[in-house]
């Protein structure tokens, strides 16, 4: 199954899990396109100045990649620094945020799989 740039289904959430702005999902494929239990298969892009706010991950993990921009993730209690390239591993109940803090678009690919 292929998913091309132009077919990928987009939407907007305002305040994301009580983040700031607004951040534009693009999903790749919806949970009944997988064999396995795939919550989300999606590529976040928030704005310069948006945010994701603090949510724990229970009975799931989340993985993000980030494809361009950077940005900083609260994990583990401490704001680190993200940028291109970077990957974070989110579960077993552990929490995170992410923010843009550059003056460009930070574009995540986001998969959340449950257990």
């Amino acid at each position: 199954m292929i998913t091309h740039n132009t077919g990928i289904a987009t939407e907007v959430r305002e305040n994301m899990r009580g983040g700031e702005g607004k951040v534009e999902l693009g999903h790749w494929f919806a949970s009944e396109d997988f064999g396995g239990k795939v919550r989300l298969c999606t590529r976040l892009t928030l704005p310069p100045g948006a945010s994701i706010g603090n949510h724990a991950h229970e009975c799931e993990d989340e993985v993000y990649i980030v494809m361009s921009g950077s940005g900083k993730i609260l994990e583990g209690g401490e704001w680190i620094a993200i940028s291109a390239g970077d990957a974070v591993l989110t579960g077993k109940g552990g929490t995170h945020s992410v923010k843009n803090d550059g003056d460009v678009p930070l574009v995540i690919a986001a998969v959340i799989i449950q257990y």
